[in-house]
């Protein structure tokens, strides 16, 4: 356990060691709404730490540590929101600095992963960040079609925008033929506008994924942050 230093915030954060040599590749995990840190490391962290890889892991403004309770979160109001989005990835982008300055841990090897509303902020950070290799969005897409205020959210947060921005980086998208949260036309529609190389992978289920399809995408990152040249099955 840790706190991070974004701005005026501190952010309460789980960072995960493998035991293999380092330094080590490694993954920022940011969670779903109403959720926390603790959920993407009992899952796809540990996954990851058997395959050699680090993974951080932190809590979003109003979850996990930082959750003053559900009146708290500006649910009406979308400039606050956005205010609120603007924060957490900002946050999400010096967890990627602070990765790349621990000598555990290989700087040319950074990937994120992100859930729900997390694989939202996961791709506008990588958008933003080119330190982060290989990505990797589960249960999420496009927005909603019935997104409240759709044009103004869309010009602070455009998915579809961000995905073109990963310039060739690895996409891997992992959702559920039953999902009613993120539901599959949205899934299918960010991956429409993505470039290659990508990947969408479906898992017949609903909004969390199963523990294989969470393997699956431990060992797929895992794979994509071998060093290049040295690629080889990791299971």
């Amino acid at each position: 356990m840790l706190d991070l230093v974004a701005g005026a915030d501190r952010v309460p954060a789980t960072f995960l060691l493998p035991r293999s040599a380092h330094p080590a590749p490694a993954v920022l995990l940011l969670h779903g709404f109403s959720s926390s840190k603790e959920r993407m490391v009992q899952s796809v962290g540990r996954a990851l730490q058997q395959r050699g890889v680090a993974s951080l892991a932190l809590d979003l403004p109003f979850h996990g540590e930082r959750d003053g309770g559900r009146d708290e979160i500006p649910y009406r109001n979308p400039l606050a929101l956005v205010a609120a989005w603007t924060a957490a990835v900002r946050e999400a982008r010096a967890a990627i600095e602070w990765l790349g300055a621990q000598p555990e841990i290989d700087a040319g090897r950074i990937g994120a992963i992100g859930y729900s509303l997390g694989g939202f902020l996961t791709l506008m950070t990588a958008s933003e960040e080119p330190r982060v290799r290989a990505v990797t969005l589960a249960a999420a897409g496009d927005l909603p079609d019935t997104t409240p205020y759709a044009a103004l959210v869309r010009r602070a947060v455009d998915p579809l925008r961000a995905v073109r921005k990963l310039d060739g980086r690895p996409l891997l998208l992992v959702n559920g033929r039953r999902d009613t949260t993120t539901r599959p036309a949205q899934a299918e529609r960010l991956f429409a506008y993505a470039n290659e190389p990508k990947e969408l992978r479906w898992y017949d289920g609903g909004h969390w994924p199963p523990a294989s399809a969470i393997d699956g995408a431990a060992a797929w990152m895992a794979r994509e942050l071998q060093p290049i040249g040295e690629r080889r099955h990791v299971g």
